[in-house]
């Protein structure tokens, strides 16, 4: 863990205070988190931000909240991953939105100098996860970062951004502690998460009440995350997808580690509770509808992996509009094979 010292206390923005915390050393609290039930200005509020602070607090003093874990542990090992294949060495690396640090127990010191690890639950920063990394916790929030700009080589982010209310100003706060060449690689739920429970309540739901109300949460579609890295300021960019599939005894179970996982729904719109009855017919209905040979129903998690770079001159750059020497008509008539064997 990183000592106490003035080093790193200078990557802060003015209003960080330091305090003594257990199990974390020295850690640095930051302004950054708002407000309970506070969000950015002009955005959309979509969701309850104080209750998920709640909800992901709750997950992190259960008894066991490696039950829960899979998940997590399998995208912050992707994203560990994919940031293996960049062939350089980050000296300072953040990560938003880290819950108990699935990322960085998948790094290691020789890539990465120094991790800050941000979330808005003080509990998940306290039962963090062990890393060889020298690791710093911050309490903050995704749209408020509390650091000075061209700060990091480097900031990941693993299925925290799903819950901001404002993803353009969360993107434009990551592109701006990042230094100039510096990267960003995250990877959020997209929007075909969960299809089969929110079709299951939706059916149940409309036959046992003559409507109804959204029970998961509204995701980012993957065309406008590519216009939204765009806008913050982010070039080189890379976004795909993956799925993944887990399978679930019923639907009560997936609910449940849903809950330990601290992803309940806290959209401002949820419906306060379902009736018994309702419930009964959408776990009826998902194992009607999507139950696999062996008797488990199966939950598709679908995740947007994305790559972002801030600009620096020594970056590759498409040439400018007109400056071709050969035409695309003229492609075809070029025997570049034939030419290269004569070379060879």
């Amino acid at each position: 863990m990183l000592k106490a010292g003035w080093l790193w206390r200078r990557w802060l923005r003015r209003g960080a205070v330091g305090v003594l915390a257990e199990n974390l050393s020295y850690r640095e609290v930051a302004s950054g988190v708002p407000p309970l039930g506070s969000t950015s200005p002009g955005a959309l509020n979509i969701f309850d931000r104080s209750l998920k602070r709640k909800q992901k607090n709750w997950a992190a003093q259960q008894p066991e909240p490696t039950r829960f874990d899979y998940l997590r542990e399998e995208v912050g090992s992707q994203i560990a991953d994919r940031v293996y294949d960049i062939a350089r060495d980050f000296p300072l690396a953040l990560d938003v939105g880290c819950g108990r640090g699935y990322i960085a127990q998948h790094l290691n010191k020789e890539t990465i100098g120094k991790f800050f690890q941000t979330d808005i639950a003080e509990n998940a920063l306290k039962n963090s996860l062990e890393t060889e990394i020298p690791t710093v916790s911050v309490l903050a929030d995704e749209e408020f970062l509390p650091f000075q700009e061209n700060t990091f080589d480097l900031v990941v982010s693993s299925l925290s951004l799903h819950w901001v209310n404002d993803l353009p100003r969360a993107l434009e706060q990551i592109h701006y502690v990042l230094k100039p060449d510096g990267v960003f690689v995250g990877a959020m739920f997209g929007g075909d998460t969960l299809y089969e429970l929110r079709c299951s309540l939706q059916l149940a739901e409309t036959e046992r009440e003559g409507g109804f109300s959204p029970h998961i949460s509204p995701f980012t579609a993957v065309n406008d995350l590519g216009h939204l890295l765009g806008r913050a300021g982010f070039n080189t960019l890379t976004v795909d997808t993956d799925e993944i599939q887990v399978n679930y005894p019923g639907m009560f179970e997936l609910m449940e580690d849903l809950q330990g996982m601290g992803e309940s729904n806290c959209s401002w719109n949820r419906k306060a509770l379902l009736h018994r009855d309702t419930m009964l017919a959408a776990a009826a209905v998902y194992r009607e509808m999507y139950r696999n040979s062996d008797g488990s129903v199966p939950a598709t998690y679908q995740i947007y992996h994305m790559i972002g770079w801030k600009y620096h001159d020594s970056q590759a750059r498409p040439a400018e509009r007109g400056s071709a020497t050969v035409s695309f008509g003229e492609l075809g008539k070029l025997n570049l094979m034939s030419e290269g064997k004569k070379s060879q």
